[in-house]
């Protein structure tokens, strides 16, 4: 393995643990460990699994100006975003394209965080620095300087309590995309969630796998104790480490993307994720000026980004040299992303889950190939295609979602 290649915090507990680590955004991270990638992508859906995503990185922008500049520069109008809530949403340039897809966190109105994608904190940042002008904005690239791992499962807040100080205060009115404290007291003071240890972290109610879970910042000198502790307090609940190869199955199920794959150098348009763009009513305009609006607005010809699941769990390589066939024989797009969810089949035509409700005791879930599309017409849910890659092809049908029954909306008390 290169040299060259930059660690996490936890880069040692990885090793000694057995993982099989790959470069992923210049860092060495954990592709999957001795347990395998099905049984980390199963213990997310019936357990816990926790994830170390200290690979990613965070902005501070700060002044009184912030709020305008972060929302001319991001897709999402964060103009109705309320104190301890956060927003998913993109970063482009002026054509359109996707700079990076990343989450907004609003501490007050003039203090806000980013977290965006392994490698591309200093590109974002130094987008915010190109773009302000004259606003009265500090920008602070924090790469490297923080730590972060997710725990997700619908036992992520039991194990969470046996950590916490006040858990029950924390978990308290937490809805989707809501988060409290903070872990940089120097800077916005006294941090309302700690671990038992007076550690402070940020707590976020998010994640990237469709299930109820939570983002955790903090420290990275304090990561690792964090990292055994969680380990140890989920040990009756079989909590299980999952490497990245588990969160690219459990993203791609829950219909999510993946920056420089699914999103890109091309217009962010026609895709699942038009929740990301803010919309009018007609979809014929946006609530708000930003930057690539224009040019998403004079599109034409610009290609279709659709979900699809496979007939069983073979998938076929994604890439360049992929190709998505039509029943004409005609070849329409490429494949962007093909993995496999071993928590879902189909069972009388329609796509079921292992959380799904009132499902034969006999039936075998083995997992479904599933991924995202990129064609150059426009197709409606239920068409069937021919994916072939390198090595084989397989049939795939469009589809409007994937995995059902997912976990992450409901409510926290369903959890606790």
């Amino acid at each position: 393995m290169s040299t060259s290649l930059k660690t996490t915090p936890l880069y040692d507990w990885h090793k000694a643990a057995g993982a099989n680590l790959a470069d992923f955004g210049g860092f060495s991270m954990p592709l999957w460990y001795e347990t395998g990638v099905k049984n980390e992508h199963l213990a997310v859906l019936k357990s816990a699994g926790i994830f170390d995503t200290s690979h990613m990185a965070c902005i501070n922008v700060n002044g009184k100006d912030s709020f305008e500049l972060i929302n001319y520069c991001f897709t999402r109008n964060i103009d109705t975003l309320k104190k301890g809530h956060c927003v998913y949403g993109a970063f482009l340039n002026p054509k359109g394209h996707c700079i990076d897809d990343a989450i907004v966190y609003k501490f007050s109105d003039s203090f806000f965080m980013i977290c965006v994608n392994a490698g591309m904190g200093s590109a974002i940042a130094r987008h915010l620095e190109i773009n302000k002008a004259n606003l009265d904005v500090g920008i602070e690239d924090l790469s490297e300087k923080t730590g972060k791992m997710d725990i997700q499962g619908k036992n992520s807040a039991r194990i969470l309590s046996k950590v916490l100080q006040n858990p029950e205060t924390i978990f308290n009115q937490m809805p989707y995309f809501s988060f409290k404290g903070n872990f940089d007291e120097s800077i916005l003071g006294e941090s309302e969630v700690k671990l038992l240890d007076g550690t402070p972290v940020l707590l976020s109610r998010s994640g990237y796998t469709g299930e109820f879970g939570f983002e955790i910042f903090l420290n990275p000198k304090t990561i690792a104790k964090l990292w055994k502790d969680i380990l140890s307090a989920g040990k009756d609940y079989g909590i299980t480490a999952c490497g990245l190869g588990a969160r690219d199955s459990l993203r791609v199920g829950a219909c999510l993307p993946l920056s420089h794959q699914d999103i890109g150098s091309w217009k962010f348009l026609n895709h699942p994720w038009e929740f990301a763009l803010p919309y009018t009513e007609d979809k014929a305009s946006f609530t708000k000026d930003f930057l690539g609006a224009e040019s998403l607005l004079s599109s034409k010809d610009d290609p279709f980004i659709y979900p699809f699941v496979g007939d069983s769990l073979r998938k076929v390589s994604a890439g360049e040299n992929t190709h998505v066939i039509d029943e004409t024989n005609n070849v329409i797009g490429k494949v962007l992303t093909c993995a496999t969810d071993m928590g879902i089949t189909l069972y009388n035509g329609d796509i079921v889950s292992i959380n799904s409700k009132n499902l034969p005791q006999d039936l075998k879930i083995k997992g479904i190939s599933c991924g995202f599309v990129m064609v150059t017409k426009k197709l409606e849910p239920g068409r069937i295609l021919t994916l072939k890659g390198r090595k084989r092809k397989i049939s795939a049908t469009i589809v409007a979602d994937i995995r059902p029954d997912r976990t992450a909306r409901k409510k926290i008390n369903n959890f606790i």
